[in-house]
């Protein structure tokens, strides 16, 4: 079904609830930072952070000869993969981050961990990049000639294997872009490029934008857009998002940033907090907006005023508005109110069409939004009625039992989907109304006197009622 809307709306031939762009960066967070080092449970924390993806370590190395690596059990791998596709989170790279802390030069199994991480790479989706950090060779083997032979000697090997297979091995080092430059040259494989880190630049003095630009576009596989830990990168002074924006868009450079640190440390245990805070400030430096809105020259503009106004509420509820995540629901929302006018106006196959373009909504709006802002959204296109009828009907009748406000919230929630693609208000609360009488019938089948239960609640709220006018008449008089 998604291929053949992707086709179609490409060709015209649908009601698009949203433009679609291609989004040429995608902000990810590294799992063995948020505390997820190799676990399926990575990704739905990535989706609360709103992420596009994270980078998966192939965890723990030590002084082992292989890394402690899961994946190698297929029945694991499927349960990874099965994670992936539920919470729509990829993996932008994978990660050996086991030799931060070990040799690679040392390492006399370094062709085996890079096999092994090559095939992990495949069983999670054919990624294309993994990081490989040369922090555990020492301080020296930029300027020791002995060392420095041996990474180049090395890096030689699992370029070609990684090229042979498609892929390239990303590498950190201490030197600047005139250094990485000579060292890429030595090595001569397309398979290696720099996994080029922010920290490590801040660290050796270098100015960012002139080293990145000096580099060029063509030997950065991936960027980790962090700094060590003290503040958010939002407010670190090392770290200019906006001129590495600019400075990214001059190369034409897309890809993956990867926040690996920037932890404020004062609540550094907060991962979510933490991660959830630079994720939002990345995104809405360096990733694009997906989703324009509708061509509206044909729309009427005060009419196209009042469907942006609507579309305002909810980002102000949200607290998103201005930001760039906030354009892309406005832009969502209001295609929303768009698509649904062009449905009923046209009035062909109008449940069929519903049918098709809910699904696309709802699915568009998980790329850019958590389960809970959704939440949100669905019951302010809803007018809140979901929430308001439940707790009535809980009020109405306080000894329900859990299943039957388990049932009463099912259904609820089913009219609310369906409420969010009627026509009108009146429409939207007819849905509602029709569900309430399923409850009602189904309540009734249980031994419930409907009718009582509604003159009981009636006659119990207008004796509080009573009761509150007097007190307020007591008060007065004091």
């Amino acid at each position: 079904m998604k291929k053949i809307f992707c086709i179609l709306l490409l060709m015209g031939m649908m009601y698009p609830s949203e433009a679609v762009l291609a989004q040429t960066r995608k902000i990810g967070v590294c799992d063995w930072m948020i505390l997820k080092r190799h676990k399926p449970g990575a990704f739905s924390t990535a989706k609360q952070m709103c992420a596009d993806g994270i980078e998966f370590d192939m965890g723990g190395l030590g002084k082992r000869d292989s890394f402690d690596n899961k994946l190698r059990n297929d029945a694991q791998a499927a349960a990874y993969i099965k994670m992936i596709d539920s919470v729509k989170v990829e993996v932008g790279a994978v990660a050996m981050s086991g030799l931060y802390g070990q040799s690679f030069i040392e390492k006399k199994s370094y062709k085996w961990l890079i096999e092994d991480c090559l095939n992990t790479m495949d069983k999670l989706g054919n990624v294309k990049v993994a990081f490989l950090p040369l922090g555990g060779c020492g301080n020296d083997w930029t300027t020791n000639k002995k060392k420095y032979s041996e990474v180049v000697k090395r890096l030689r090997e699992v370029g070609k294997m990684a090229a042979a297979r498609g892929k390239v091995i990303g590498i950190d080092t201490p030197m600047d872009a005139a250094g990485n430059l000579k060292l890429l040259k030595a090595i001569k494989s397309d398979g290696v490029k720099i996994f080029y880190k922010w920290q490590t630049a801040i660290e050796n003095n270098l100015d960012i934008c002139a080293d990145m630009k000096a580099l060029g576009k063509d030997n950065i596989c991936a960027i980790h857009a962090s700094n060590t830990d003290g503040v958010w990168i939002e407010k670190d002074n090392a770290i200019n998002a906006k001129a590495i924006r600019a400075t990214l868009d001059e190369m034409g450079w897309e890809g993956w940033l990867f926040v690996e640190r920037s932890r404020d440390t004062t609540m550094v245990k907060n991962t979510k907090a933490n991660y959830g805070a630079n994720v939002a400030y990345l995104k809405d430096v360096f990733a694009p907006v997906r989703y324009k809105m509708m061509d509206t020259a044909d729309k009427d503009t005060a009419y196209v005023n009042t469907i942006k106004g609507r579309a305002k509420k909810v980002t102000d509820a949200l607290n998103i508005t201005g930001t760039a995540k906030g354009e892309e629901v406005q832009n969502l929302i209001s295609n929303h109110y768009f698509t649904l006018n062009k449905i009923y106006e046209d009035n062909v196959d109008v449940k069929a069409k519903l049918y098709d373009y809910h699904g696309d909504f709802i699915a568009n709006l998980e790329n850019v939004c958590t389960p809970q802002e959704i939440e949100q959204i669905k019951d302010i296109l809803t007018y809140d009625v979901m929430h308001v009828k439940y707790n009535a009907q809980v009020e109405m009748i306080p000894t329900m039992n859990i299943e039957e406000r388990e049932q009463l919230m099912s259904w609820l929630r089913e009219a609310r989907e369906y409420a969010i693609d009627a026509k009108g208000s009146k429409e939207k609360h007819a849905i509602f109304k029709k569900y309430m009488g399923r409850f009602n019938m189904w309540m009734s089948k249980r031994g419930y006197n409907m009718k009582q239960e509604e003159k009981n609640w009636v006659a119990r709220n207008k004796e509080k009622e009573a009761r509150r006018a007097k007190f307020m008449e007591g008060k007065a008089k004091k």
